[in-house]
């Protein structure tokens, strides 16, 4: 006898429950009476932050991650490196945040059901993977894809390289569970788990000479001090960032300027960077990672085997009881952009520059509020991240580009104004002063010159 399937009477199937299936959702129900299908493979909500490695971090102030309803955190730390900037939450607070939001923003009211262990078989249908127990949503439901971008994370990636026999390779999370410490440790990756992992080993007390750093790249970052939710500071850099595009001679040479300018910090001023993924670092932890000097930048790592590692240009000796931490993971994608509203699906992708959670909570809200798909999407174009120098240009001309169109619509401009997650966002109640009229006056001299000149370096706009 064949299983029988249940119908989910729903007007929206929202496909994972991560961060971006969260704030799209959260907005959603927010303005507009609706009941939401939230599915996901994992056992709960809160996506890859479930299986992440336990010493992560936001790389970003907590009021620029979550959803619109309920802000993750806004307090100022006071005490060690970062006193004065903004708290950044870890994973425990971010996952607990996740399940608080579920329960007491979503589920409780009746609107959302969360179908968590289950996989989206495509089209209107889904599976209970422990039971076999399928489901399907109406015909006019629609079905909103919030796993486009959706990273990967060491911990569920195999390794990219040949592991031989002898070889000790662990995923970044494992890195606190070893029992014994090598005599080496061998960080691969060139992005922010590789940045964390060995900001943790050096504030744990292993010797700077103790790590080797397999970076096939290096990476561009953002002072974190620069990229906070005060506007006189956050606007006053992107003023700066736009300034230093108008007057950059190749893409180089701005990013050059904005390490001048303090914007942009690079981890060895002798190695021009190739990668522009741009988290934010701290400067305590720029001087931290400046302090491993056996740094292997030949190419990705093909082997690791019993005291050798094997890259794309030759072989590099390694101890025999070396430790190799895999960080190499797609953190970030890059697939194709689509129109966000299509016939078939709605496709969560960022919008303006970076900060997608503020792109999928206005996503939720422009669908709550538009009837036409042809007018959401001139509102909400999507943009990408980073990665080369020339993406990172693509990125900014993009999302502000976007920035303008969703702007220029007072509701919109209103509700933004309203939404902690927004950057560029001057609160209603935001006193007066004159750093942020300055801010703002700079922003406007300079975002138009800055653009222009970001197109004709490379800004691919299609």
């Amino acid at each position: 006898m064949g299983s029988v399937t249940r119908t989910v009477d729903v007007d929206y199937l929202v496909v994972g429950a991560g961060a971006a299936g969260m704030a799209f959702t959260d907005a959603l129900i927010d303005h507009a009476d609706v009941r939401v299908a939230l599915v996901d493979r994992r056992a709960g909500v809160g996506g890859h932050w479930r299986e992440a490695y336990p010493f992560v971090r936001l790389h970003q102030a907590s009021t620029f991650y979550g959803v619109a309803s309920t802000v993750l955190g806004g307090d100022v730390q006071q005490t060690g490196p970062e006193a004065g900037l903004h708290e950044r939450a870890d994973q425990a607070a971010i996952t607990a945040y996740y399940v608080d939001v579920l329960a007491e923003r979503m589920v409780g009211p009746g609107r959302v059901e969360l179908f968590a262990g289950c996989d989206h078989l495509g089209d209107r249908t889904f599976v209970r993977l422990d039971s076999g127990e399928r489901f399907e949503v109406p015909e006019r439901c629609r079905v909103v894809d919030a796993r486009y971008l959706a990273p990967d994370i060491p911990a569920e990636t195999p390794p990219r390289f040949g592991v031989g026999d002898g070889a000790r390779v662990v995923p970044v999370n494992d890195l606190v569970r070893l029992e014994e410490a090598p005599s080496q440790y061998v960080v691969v990756g060139s992005g922010k788990t590789a940045t964390d992992a060995i900001v943790w080993l050096l504030t744990h007390d292993v010797d700077p000479d103790a790590i080797c750093w397999v970076r096939p790249r290096d990476p561009w970052m953002l002072n974190r001090a620069l990229v906070q939710p005060d506007p006189a500071v956050y606007l006053g850099m992107v003023a700066d960032m736009m300034r230093a595009a108008a007057e950059g001679k190749s893409l180089d040479d701005v990013f050059l300027r904005l390490e001048d300018a303090g914007i942009m910090l690079r981890i060895d001023r002798s190695v021009t960077p190739t990668m522009a993924k741009a988290p934010t670092l701290g400067t305590w932890e720029l001087e931290l990672l400046s302090s491993v000097e056996h740094v292997v930048r030949r190419g990705r790592l093909v082997s690791v085997g019993r005291g050798r590692i094997d890259v794309a240009d030759g072989s590099v000796a390694v101890a025999d009881d070396a430790v190799v931490v895999n960080c190499a993971a797609d953190g970030l994608k890059n697939p194709p952009r689509v129109p966000l509203w299509r016939p078939e699906t709605i496709t969560l992708q960022p919008i303006r520059a970076g900060f997608p959670c503020f792109g999928a909570a206005l996503a939720g809200y422009v669908e709550a509020t538009r009837s036409d798909d042809d007018v959401k999407n001139a509102l909400c174009p999507p943009s990408s991240y980073g990665n080369t120098l020339q993406d990172w240009a693509t990125m900014n001309v993009l999302g502000m580009r976007a920035s303008a169109a969703f702007g220029a619509e007072p509701d919109i401009r209103e509700w933004s104004s309203r939404v902690a997650l927004n950057p560029a966002r001057v609160a209603p109640d935001h006193p007066a002063s004159a750093a942020l009229d300055d801010a703002l006056a700079r922003l406007g001299a300079h975002t138009g010159p800055g653009l222009a000149r970001l197109v004709e370096l490379g800004g691919r706009q299609s």
